[in-house]
């Protein structure tokens, strides 16, 4: 297989995005209690460091689901998803530039946070806390971390970049 670097630079990202969120988690796990506020960054709760962990899924989706469904959709439906965007990723010339390297990134918080949730009893830590200011009833944003970050901005630019990106028709192509 010969070497691709469009495919292999985002990759980077990904790997970045893992050591990064892994990294932050154990800073968090290993040197604070869960429930514990470590700092209130702006001192105005705007940005507040909050340890707490998440057995479920984003917005505390999925608590009240049977014990053994939560493995499957937390776990392994999720790896699944992962696999199939990554051979995707690696097999498909359909991608612009971006689109890779919002995908690589997107990967890589999944990943992220899957390996909380293998690794992890207590659950995927979270400790990023924003004040929302009542903005769609929320006063703070759900805590979340970096991988939860990196899929979220990635998935937006992703579907961005989707939606304003030129479609290839068949005219196009033929020039």
């Amino acid at each position: 297989m010969k070497f691709d670097e469009t495919r292999a630079w985002p990759l980077m990202l990904t790997g970045i995005i893992v050591l990064v969120d892994q990294c932050t988690k154990a800073i968090i796990a290993v040197n604070w209690p869960i429930g514990t506020m470590i700092s209130d960054v702006f001192n105005n709760e705007f940005l507040q460091i909050y340890h707490v962990r998440n057995k479920v899924i984003a917005f505390s989706l999925g608590g009240n689901l049977p014990e053994p469904v939560k493995p499957v959709l937390f776990i392994v439906l999720p790896l699944v998803v992962l696999c199939v965007l990554l051979l995707y990723y690696l097999r498909s010339n359909d991608f612009t530039g971006l689109q890779r390297w919002a995908t690589a990134g997107i990967i890589g918080g999944g990943i992220g946070n899957i390996i909380d949730r293998i690794f992890r009893p207590d659950g995927v830590v979270d400790f990023i806390s924003i004040k929302f200011y009542g903005l769609f009833g929320f006063e703070r944003w759900p805590t979340f971390n970096i991988a939860d970050s990196s899929v979220v901005v990635c998935c937006i630019l992703l579907f961005s970049s989707i939606i304003v990106s030129p479609r290839k028709t068949k005219e196009h192509i033929a020039q």
